[in-house]
């Protein structure tokens, strides 16, 4: 759908280049269209690539209950460095000699980082360490730890390995591989982790988020697309997407909009959609003891 006489409303999938970072493209997405009413879900590195998912005018209010949870991606491993960021934007710490590493070497080591794991998050992050940046604590010279959270990869696959020579002369390997994992899980730091298992160290060179949830690159946009022509996926579309859908008569439909807790059936998953009888969509709710609490209305 493209409006081109008003301001958009519903959810924008950008294809995010690399070097902006997601405030970035939320403040091209401001000037593209037209509106302070724009904000994200989930965040890339400015280093990364691929899908972001913004939201526009009143779209904004269900960013915060998508089920973004799942999350893939395409990169780019190299063995043999260590990176302060555990990322190509940092400075090399170490050095080693990776020509030797096996290829069965690689795969366990790849086995081992699959499946629910405590996975340290990178220093140079924006995990907060007793109310701080982590990033802030590393530039200011502090020396701390980060604890390890739980992640899940349900997939990490190998596609390639392929020979180089590191600009310092160091025989390393770019290993080109595709992860499935749980929002909140580093893959900069999979590369660290994968490295350090294999004694030579590892970074990650590059990134390309390919789907969030179920928006995957086949939806999104370049943000030179969407000067050209802005696509919005509007609010009604993109709640029946993510959300169960409750059908409510006209007059539950107004009462939802009022704030009133109705009856409502059971759903297997929260939040819910309401839409009115000409498809209309009124309200995000959430069932709480048999009862519609209105989240976010719409109508």
């Amino acid at each position: 759908m493209t409006q081109q006489n008003s301001t958009p409303d519903g959810l924008v999938i950008v294809d995010k280049p690399s070097g902006f970072t997601s405030h970035d493209v939320v403040a091209k997405m401001r000037g593209i269209a037209r509106t302070r009413r724009v904000g994200h879900a989930g965040t890339l590195d400015p280093m990364a690539t691929g899908v972001l998912v913004l939201g526009v005018e009143r779209a904004t209010k269900l960013l915060g209950h998508l089920a973004l949870t799942e999350k893939e991606y395409l990169g780019t491993i190299r063995l043999g460095q260590n990176t302060v960021t555990d990322d190509a934007e940092g400075e090399i710490t170490s050095s080693a000699d990776a020509s030797a590493v096996k290829r069965e070497a690689i795969d366990a080591g790849i086995a081992a980082l699959t499946g629910a794991l405590m996975q340290v998050p990178s220093k140079v992050s924006a995990i907060k360490i007793d109310g701080k940046r982590s990033y802030a604590r590393v530039r200011g010279g502090e020396e701390f730890e980060i604890p390890a959270r739980p992640v899940t990869v349900s997939s990490f696959r190998l596609y390639d390995v392929r020979e180089a020579v590191a600009e310092d002369g160091t025989p390393v390997l770019d290993l080109v591989v595709s992860v499935v994992c749980s929002s909140g899980t580093y893959i900069r730091a999979l590369a660290r982790d994968l490295g350090a298992g294999l004694g030579v160290g590892g970074h990650l060179t590059a990134l390309r988020r390919t789907r969030v949830g179920p928006y995957a690159l086949d939806a999104a946009k370049t943000l030179e697309q969407l000067q050209e022509e802005l696509t919005v996926m509007p609010v009604a579309e993109a709640a029946a997407a993510a959300f169960a859908r409750w059908d409510v008569d006209e007059r539950r439909a107004k009462l939802l909009i009022n704030g009133v807790r109705l009856d409502m059936p059971s759903y297997a998953t929260n939040p819910v959609a309401a839409f009115d009888p000409e498809g209309r969509f009124v309200a995000l709710v959430e069932e709480q003891n048999g009862k519609a609490k209105s989240l976010a209305v719409f109508g």
